[in-house]
């Protein structure tokens, strides 16, 4: 026996109308919202959603490639690069690519939190619960895990800023006070270095609190040449100006070198030693094999032409008899 038509049955149009012309049943028809309009609605809204994601993610893919082919991916164009130019390009090519994948993953991230989360607020909407106490909630458990998870947080953030200012990429020298050496990579939680003894670092990024970077612009090579007291300062110098010009003209550092040398003269004089100063204007990163290259030369030079270098205690070691047994 079938029961009595619902009121609803009467509105053209609806879907209780359209249910109970079809199945002539009450309770379906009273609850053709819920069985077919709702899950029709969340249906449509989770479909939506995960075009619109899937989109977005397709333009940031597109936005962070390129690198491997040797171009500046579309991302980082509008952003400042500070990449050396003495990296090769399979080298420049990697630090490209690392930073464009994680600026990528953290927009890919964020899209995705800010749609899927949206779309579950809508759903939520839909299924008629009341959003205010899940909103307090999910705060009062956000507080709780931002002070918990707080060093997770700092670590993420600078390592977000780190990645945006380009302030150090794979195959830079950097110092960055617990460690330093050459970057391999870069995260957005960890930087990892590696020292000249080979040791591997990993260094988080929110206890970076400066960064000294080796490898950008141009680099200065010091050289120090100590002589004895009893040495020509003034001989030492111009000699030491003329290796050095000869030394930096000549390949290969003369690919590195931009600025002829310059010799500053004394730099300080001690109870032991008198120290020349030397300097040349190279390339960023090839500033140490600058220094040792005009450090062997120099110290030839020196050698040929008589000029004494000092003594370890500033004295010839005069050698004492042993005593005589008594």
């Amino acid at each position: 026996m079938l029961l009595d038509k619902p009121v609803c049955a009467d509105n053209a149009g609806t879907w209780c109308q359209r249910v109970y012309d079809l199945t002539s049943n009450d309770w379906l028809s009273r609850s053709a919202d819920w069985l077919v309009a709702k899950p029709a609605t969340i249906l449509l809204i989770l479909v939506v959603a995960l075009v619109i994601r899937g989109m977005l993610h397709r333009g940031i893919n597109r936005l962070t490639s390129g690198s491997a082919e040797g171009k500046v991916p579309a991302l980082l164009r509008p952003l400042k690069e500070r990449a050396p130019g003495l990296l090769g390009a399979p080298l420049l090519s990697e630090r490209r690519s690392q930073r464009a994948r994680t600026i990528g993953s953290v927009l890919r991230s964020l899209t995705s939190f800010v749609v899927l989360g949206t779309a579950g607020i809508l759903v939520i909407g839909e299924l008629g619960i009341n959003l205010a106490p899940i909103i307090a909630s999910a705060g009062i458990a956000g507080l709780a895990l931002g002070f918990g998870a707080q060093n997770l947080v700092k670590d993420f953030l600078s390592g977000i800023f780190m990645m945006l200012e380009d302030q150090y990429g794979v195959g830079d020298v950097v110092d960055v006070g617990q460690a330093n050496g050459v970057v391999e990579a870069v995260g957005l939680r960890v930087t990892t270095l590696r020292d000249t003894s080979g040791t591997v670092w990993y260094v988080r990024n929110g206890e970076i609190l400066r960064v000294g970077n080796k490898s950008q612009g141009y680099a200065v090579a010091v050289v120090d040449l100590p002589l004895a007291h009893t040495a020509d300062v003034a001989k030492a110098t111009a000699l030491a100006a003329s290796v050095a010009e000869s030394t930096t003209a000549e390949e290969p550092l003369s690919d590195d070198v931009l600025e002829p040398p310059v010799v500053l003269g004394v730099e300080s004089v001690t109870a032991d030693t008198v120290t020349l100063r030397l300097t040349v204007k190279v390339r960023a990163g090839r500033q140490w094999s600058v220094q040792r290259a005009l450090l062997a030369s120099i110290k030839t030079a020196f050698d040929s032409a008589g000029i004494p270098a000092p003594y370890p205690t500033g004295r010839p070691v005069t050698p004492t008899s042993p005593p005589s047994p008594t």
